[in-house]
């Protein structure tokens, strides 16, 4: 499932005045780092790389209520470490505590939301101040920690994709102002949720096992949070400067950020607006880096979408945003001449048009075959610039497929052309149609290495 990009998005705590957290001690607690005096030299760029799983004891607790004293290992301050300090290395068979994690994970599945409700419930209740740091409305993100957290620990065997996942969320969190201090908080909820509804699973070796797991993603995470701090801000101030309304529910919104904004055609950001503090959504850039710095995004509002909402019905230009970092993988290999399949459907169009001009920009004549889906002819919103495109550019083939009956899927066209097996394919689009088109690509010859999208769960969550 990591073959896809994914974004454990979800606001933490902010940071304190030290290195202690909570009431005072605990496994999670780092110590602090001392201050440098004024004159110090700047420190040097911490390197993103993993610890190994930290071998600790467990305390074997398995009450109900787990005393808020419940300790988990401390994480380390981010520390400069030598590159590829953590060889990329895929287990060939599972670990014993990622047996136990996925044991674990098969016991609560059944109660997933009381194991949700139950981790916020310990968060909130033994730290009342980091309520006000969240969302007002907790009904998207209330799963998005949790989940995440759970995801990563239950596929701790695979280091080489793991730590890549754990360092794009280090840095992500930044924007949340995340420090080392605020992990423990997490780490002894979470396993407080875990032993109250994994009664039939949960021992000591198994809190032990959930202890190493989670000791080792926060300090990927911590790592990474400081070395990126060293060389980009946690987040961007960006004006609105143009906002077009394409159909009565999309409009493609171009802002410019406060100070220059590197990033991947392919790649998405987090954006929140003012009207909903502490809310942010993912969209994808729709260009590939400009001259100008201008950073466009295609938004389409849908019901209840605080977020979405906001940006095509109430912005205007002149209107300020916060852009959290760029993130993402869906990104051209240029190192090869393989052609591009790419299938966008809805506004998923936006980054399929950012890799169309990313090849373009790189002067490669590989072939790039486009399919951009729809319900309607209405909805083909963009179609005048991807043909103006395919006009300007003899390698790219721009094909409309229209689903008005809900017979014709977008993946299930791409049947009628080919063959495919020495393309890259991309797609983006909604949840469904990801899931689809990555079995009808695997079934007409492409591996699933080659094939790259948007996180089917990020999707389910970013629709707001």
């Amino acid at each position: 499932m990591f073959e896809a990009r994914h974004t454990m998005d979800a606001p933490t705590a902010s940071s304190a005045d030290n290195g202690t957290s909570g009431d005072g001690g605990g496994w999670f607690t780092p110590h602090a780092q001392p201050e440098a005096p004024a004159d110090a030299e700047p420190a040097r760029p911490a390197q993103e790389a993993a610890t190994s799983p930290a071998r600790l004891a467990s305390t074997g607790s398995t009450a109900a209520l787990p005393p808020a004293g419940l300790r988990v290992p401390a994480q380390r301050p981010a520390r400069s470490a030598p590159p590829h300090s953590l060889a990329p290395v895929r287990a060939e068979t599972a670990s014993p505590d990622a047996v136990l994690i996925r044991r674990t994970m098969s016991e609560v599945a059944p109660v997933a939301d009381k194991v949700t409700s139950y981790f916020y419930a310990l968060l909130f209740v033994r730290h009342p101040d980091l309520r006000s740091l969240f969302p007002a409305s907790m009904d998207t993100q209330r799963d998005r920690l949790l989940k995440a957290l759970l995801t990563a620990a239950e596929h701790i065997d695979n280091t080489e994709v793991l730590v890549a996942y754990l360092q794009n969320l280090g840095r992500g969190h930044r924007k949340y102002g995340t420090r080392a201090e605020h992990y423990p908080v997490v780490g002894e909820c979470l396993i407080g949720a875990l032993s109250k509804y994994a009664t039939g699973v949960w021992d000591a070796e198994t809190e032990a096992a959930w202890v190493r797991a989670y000791t080792t993603i926060s300090q990927v995470m911590i790592d990474a949070a400081a070395a990126d701090e060293l060389r980009a801000p946690a987040w961007w101030f960006a004006e609105i400067v143009a906002h077009d309304l394409r159909t009565s529910n999309i409009a493609v919104v171009t802002v410019r950020p406060d100070q220059p904004y590197p990033f991947l055609a392919g790649q998405y950001a987090s954006v929140e607006t003012p009207w909903w503090p502490r809310i942010w959504r993912h969209y994808s850039f729709a260009s590939a880096p400009r001259s100008d710095g201008l950073l466009t995004f295609h938004v389409k509002a849908v019901p209840a979408g605080w977020v979405s909402n906001a940006l095509v019905h109430r912005a205007r230009p002149g209107d300020v945003v916060r852009l959290g970092p760029p993130a993402g993988s869906m990104t051209v290999d240029h190192t090869t001449d393989s052609g591009l399949l790419c299938l966008g459907g809805g506004t998923g169009i936006a980054p399929i048009k950012a890799l169309v001009e990313d090849v373009a920009e790189h002067g490669e004549r590989r072939r790039v075959e486009v399919f951009y889906g729809a319900r309607t002819d209405h909805d083909l919103y963009d179609i005048d610039t991807m043909l103006r495109l395919q006009q300007t550019h003899p390698w790219l083939s721009v094909r409309a497929v229209i689903d008005q009956q809900g017979h014709l899927q977008l993946p299930d066209a791409v049947r009628q052309y080919g063959p495919w097996y020495e393309f890259d394919a991309y797609l983006s689009g909604p949840p469904g149609m990801i899931r689809s088109g990555v079995d009808v690509l695997r079934n007409i010859g492409i591996p699933s290495e080659r094939i790259r999208h948007d996180s089917v769960e990020e999707l389910v969550g970013t629709g707001g």
